[in-house]
């Protein structure tokens, strides 16, 4: 069975790791409805429309 002939330090583990935990910005898309920014494949808060149908009504 292989083992380690020396302890990783933390400097070496964490510079391993500094990829994990970058994250990215969600991606928006116009609403064709309203124009207003909302994400993709989800319902506009604004409007309340999904897929060319109103869902939800939403109060003025």
């Amino acid at each position: 069975m292989a083992v380690p002939k020396r302890k990783t330090s933390k400097a070496r583990r964490d510079k391993r790791r500094n990829n994990l935990w970058k994250t990215t910005a969600p991606e928006l898309v116009k609403c064709p409805q309203c124009g207003d920014y909302k994400r993709p494949h989800r319902l506009c808060s604004t409007c309340g429309y999904y897929n060319g149908r109103q869902i939800v009504k939403v109060a003025d």
